[in-house]
């Protein structure tokens, strides 16, 4: 008897610990080591975040082309990378939908866009959905800086791009500018993580 109750102890003990890492892994949390990848870009090469040997970080965005937010974002996506790249920081997008649910972000579709935008950045597919769940990314777009030190690339800031997806014209705080600015010199990011504004990511 007291076998049996030392077993079902056990088995209990056992159940809880596996049903709270479950509900507690929400992906990476500010001064977290993110996991390099090796995702197909649309021009059919594998890219990793270590094929960046001269980098200082990253700037990974969660972005597709069928989500208005996401599209309402492209051109500062893309001034983001074309502002930080030759300074190390270069923009990493990343299509994470289900093409089945949103067939005009499959990978065809995601090449047409990039020609029509003249996207400077590897835009990659999250084909089997399996990185952006170890981000936490929720949205398109969703954003995570990075920063490469010698324990690996550690986030640094989290969320939203800026604070007005409606008009750039009328934004008021560049949250990822602020950040990778602030890694640049050295400093300490005063908004290190914001709510992201987009659409739900397919599954």
């Amino acid at each position: 008897m007291k076998t049996l109750k030392l077993f079902s102890a056990v088995v209990l003990v056992f159940a809880l610990s596996a049903f709270t890492i479950n509900t507690s892994d929400k992906g990476y949390n500010i001064g977290d080591k993110a996991t390099d990848f090796s995702l197909e870009n649309i021009d059919g090469k594998m890219v990793s975040l270590s094929d960046y040997k001269d980098a200082k970080g990253f700037i990974v965005t969660f972005t597709c082309n069928t989500c208005p937010y996401a599209v309402a974002y492209e051109d500062r996506i893309e001034a983001l990378n074309k502002k930080y790249a030759s300074q190390g920081f270069p923009v990493i997008a990343i299509m994470p939908n289900n093409i089945d649910v949103k067939p005009g972000d499959n990978m065809k579709s995601m090449q047409t866009r990039a020609k029509e935008k003249g996207f400077t950045f590897p835009y990659l597919m999250d084909k089997d959905q399996e990185i952006y769940p170890q981000y936490g990314a929720t949205k398109t777009p969703h954003i995570y800086v990075l920063e490469k030190t010698n324990d690996g690339n550690v986030v640094r800031y989290i969320g939203a791009i800026d604070d007005n997806y409606q008009d750039a014209k009328a934004v008021k705080v560049k949250y990822v500018e602020d950040a990778v600015d602030a890694l640049l010199k050295g400093e300490t990011i005063k908004v290190a993580e914001t709510k992201a504004i987009g659409c739900s990511i397919k599954v």
